[in-house]
This record gives C-alpha cells, sequence and structure tokens, in this order.
C-alpha cells in the first residue's frame, strides 16, 4: 500500500509546514459527497491518530485514515500551476468513472 507526491506536490506541501508549526503533515483521504460518490480529502495534519496509515514521500508524511485507505492506495499526489490557478491533481488508479465537472469520482 503506497500513497506518494510528486516533487511539485512535496515542495507545496513542505513550504506550507515550514509555515505551521503545530502540523505534521498532510491528512489525505475521501468524503462522500458529489454526483460520483466521492471527493478528495486534502487537510494539514495536526496529528495521526490510530489507526492511521502513514506513508513519506520526499520528506513529507502523508495521514491517510483508515476508511480511506482502500479508495487511494497507490495514488499519487501532484501539484500544478495553469495559469492563475494551481491546485493538488490525483492519479488514483482505483478511480473508475468521473462526473462531468471533474469534482467526484467513482471506485
Amino acid at each position: 500500500m503506497s500513497v506518494t507526491l510528486t516533487t511539485s506536490a512535496a515542495q507545496r506541501v513542505q513550504k506550507y509546514l515550514e509555515s505551521k508549526q503545530d502540523c505534521v503533515g498532510l491528512r489525505f483521504g475521501i468524503k462522500t459527497t458529489g454526483c460520483s460518490g466521492y471527493a478528495y480529502a486534502v487537510t494539514f495534519a495536526e496529528d495521526i491518530k490510530p489507526g492511521d496509515q502513514v506513508f513519506e514521500s520526499h520528506g513529507v508524511k502523508i495521514i491517510v485514515d483508515h476508511e480511506s485507505l482502500g479508495y487511494v492506495n497507490g495514488t499519487e499526489i501532484d501539484f500544478r500551476k495553469e495559469g492563475l490557478n494551481e491546485a493538488f491533481h490525483f492519479d488514483n488508479p482505483n478511480v473508475t468513472d468521473t462526473c462531468g465537472c471533474g469534482e467526484s469520482f467513482t471506485v
């Protein structure tokens, strides 16, 4: 099982973590929402909870809750800047379909 960051995503997360002394890493998971069923939940973690799985990529801890792990296993997280927009992008091998707007997915 694994979740990884690209170099670009790791640099973005590290920059944020440097300014937040109380954060230990990136919390990554899913939430039920949208027309396709699931959406990604990305926040900065202040702690590691019992049952969390911790991965390390480019020196950054990625913390995934037990319930999300089966849905995001194998995902590579990227950070892209396109014009004025910048956002995380996810290459998840478990996704079988996405909604038209790209905000949610099906596993």
